[in-house]
């Protein structure tokens, strides 16, 4: 399933459709958030310098890490930053978020970035001021893609942390202005969604057409997952976890796969999950407030009901009037019937007596009744 959302974020956004728009999810019982998000970059990066991709850039918003991390990272992934600056640029919201360094000389030369980080990089000093941020961002996208039709691809390594800034509405506004433009191919972003009420989770998950939870595969006996900083190193160094996708798609309709990540100090790698654990597929199940089987009284009960025009095999000659006879034919069938023996044995017994209004139409013209209209 990983690999269907970098495909989803690589093929980009239909005309006139809203760009593939991802959250990725994660909470302190399963910390691998950063990992997802890692992975999906180092694919959709790949995929942009093969020209694989729509997008023809990416801007990455970095409010967790720093660039030179960002750097480092992809380049242990084996791509090739001689021509970055030409497909890449992060906004910079890590190193000073809030313009506080500013009239620190001794923190500004202990924090300057590498050449490197700089030609590729830009500062933004005031992470308060959204619009401000919308702006930036459209316009470090378009100065990778220049002019026309080409498309960029934006990535926010952490809502979380814009929400300690601003305002719920804002930092959604900006989500949706961003997948909502004619110049973003895709974009994508990480969520930590213990640190936020269940309505904030829910209003970014709602401004998404894939939503990737990572979440804790194995419980201990108590019911209670473990803190990591007591689990083994071989444990610290193979975590493992269940990642869930729920894909929305065009048409209205739900697709929700599970995988098992496994997290090592080499990367991150996804396989099926095991047959063990099968209630993974009973999550899948809709809950409802009824039953979708029927019991084996139900089921006699059903086979027992009569149809309204059911013959019930009463004895006598099944004999069905459609319409067709003529009345004075109708009245030569017709047998006397004792009032008593109607009484007694037919009482519970309806009956419905057809006479036709008209004998002048033969009964099997194929002649349109609608022919004398004048239409």
């Amino acid at each position: 399933m990983a690999d269907s959302i970098c495909r989803a974020l690589r093929d980009g956004a239909l005309e006139g459709e809203h760009a593939p728009a991802l959250t990725i999810k994660d909470s302190i019982a399963s910390p691998f958030g950063f990992d997802v998000f890692s992975y999906v970059l180092s694919q959709l990066c790949s995929n942009i310098l093969a020209g694989k991709s729509q997008s023809r850039g990416l801007v990455l918003v970095a409010f967790s890490r720093s660039p030179s991390f960002y750097i480092d990272l992809l380049k242990r992934r084996g791509l090739d930053f001689a021509s970055s600056p030409k497909w890449i640029h992060i906004l910079d919201c890590y190193t000073d978020p809030l313009g506080w360094k500013d009239g620190l000389v001794e923190c500004a030369s202990a924090t300057s970035p590498s050449h490197e980080a700089s030609n590729i990089a830009t500062a933004y000093k005031n992470v308060k001021d959204v619009n401000k941020l919308i702006s930036m961002i459209i316009e470090l996208g378009q100065g990778l893609v220049g002019q026309g039709k080409f498309r960029f691809c934006a990535a926010i390594d952490s809502v979380s942390e814009m929400l300690r800034h601003a305002s719920m509405s804002s930092v959604s506004g900006l989500v949706s202005n961003l997948r909502s433009h004619d110049r973003v191919s895709s974009i994508f972003w990480l969520l930590h969604s213990d640190l936020h009420q269940d309505r904030v989770t829910a209003a970014f998950e709602y401004i998404s057409s894939m939503v990737a939870s990572v979440e804790p595969l194995n419980q201990y006996a108590n019911g209670q997952r473990g803190n990591i900083n007591t689990l083994s190193s071989s444990e610290q160094n193979s975590a493992k976890g269940k990642f869930s996708v729920r894909f929305k798609r065009r048409n209205g309709r739900v697709r929700v796969a599970c995988e098992e990540l496994h997290v090592e100090q080499s990367g991150i790698n996804f396989t099926s999950l095991s047959p063990e654990d099968g209630v993974i597929n009973q999550g899948l199940i809709p809950k409802v407030q009824f039953s979708l089987q029927l019991t084996e009284k139900e089921r006699i009960d059903r086979a027992n009901v009569v149809l309204p025009f059911e013959h019930q095999g009463n004895g006598k000659p099944i004999q069905i009037y459609d319409g067709r006879r003529s009345l004075a034919d109708a009245n030569d069938e017709e047998t006397p019937v004792p009032a008593k023996k109607s009484e007694t044995n037919e009482s519970s017994k309806g009956e419905i007596i057809y006479f036709r209004d008209s004998e002048d139409e033969m009964p099997d013209s194929d002649e349109d009744p609608d022919d004398d209209l004048d239409i």
